[in-house]
């Protein structure tokens, strides 16, 4: 790998790789990585228009199966941009909150959207009025994994109230799939606010490594076409405890 760009930011180190080969496919691909742990994003050179990573995939799913009229997203995280930049046309505000991961999105990713807001998630989310968002996505990682104060109970209460009565949320997360105590605890902090739930998992191979995971909460029934949710099947998930700040 041929290493482009490196900086320091929100605690942890920043590099960009370019590299020849994307588990086992030969061609060009440039990675976003934090602190020498998983790639937080990916482009293929040759195909930008191509979503790379799974999760992605599923969730863009999920959000046009459940609402193909959607319109209004709000979502945490930007990483590269890979689920704003594939919905252009739509009303988009992404919270991020490193200044440095909106600049390397233009820079060295292509993304040329105006929908990024620096600053916390959870408080650029309480500026937006109640019931305006049709989809509100959590995808925020640190080195540390997903930031407490966005997967409490008081958190998932104030997104059910920027929510539309039909409004779905949905979050990335990186877990185990067997006796994982903090996604359990997440799904069921999640359950206890949205009277509708969905898990979703991502097989990997060997018991314990960390796998990728969707949650999906919302005030009504939550639908899915199995065949297209990029490898991620539902799974159950056994209770844990409520998650507060």
């Amino acid at each position: 790998m041929e290493l482009l760009y490196k900086t320091r930011g929100d605690g942890h180190d920043i590099e960009v790789y370019e590299t020849d080969e994307w588990y086992g496919e030969k061609g060009r691909f440039r990675l976003l990585q934090f602190s020498e742990e998983a790639v937080q994003g990916a482009v293929d050179l040759n195909r930008p228009e191509r979503i790379l990573f799974e999760y992605p995939r599923a969730i863009l799913h999920l959000m046009e199966w459940n609402n193909p009229a959607f319109e209004d997203v709000f979502i945490i995280g930007h990483g590269v941009g890979t689920i704003s930049g594939h919905l252009s046309g739509k009303k988009i505000i992404t919270a991020e909150i490193g200044q440095e991961i909106a600049e390397i999105s233009r820079t060295y990713f292509g993304y040329s959207g105006d929908s990024v807001r620096i600053g916390d998630g959870r408080h650029t989310l309480e500026q937006e009025g109640d019931g305006v968002f049709d989809y509100i996505v959590l995808d925020a990682f640190s080195d540390k994994g997903t930031p407490g104060h966005l997967i409490s109970q008081e958190f998932f209460s104030l997104v059910r109230t920027k929510l539309n009565p039909g409004g779905i949320m949905l979050m990335n997360l990186t877990g185990k799939s067997g006796n994982d105590r903090l996604i359990q605890a997440v799904h069921t902090t999640l359950t206890s606010v949205f009277p509708h739930t969905e898990a979703f998992i991502l097989p990997e191979k060997g018991a314990s490594s960390l796998k990728n995971m969707i949650l999906a909460g919302s005030g009504r029934p939550i639908g899915f076409k199995a065949r297209q949710m990029a490898g991620f099947t539902g799974t159950v998930l056994p209770p844990g405890h409520i998650l507060t700040d």
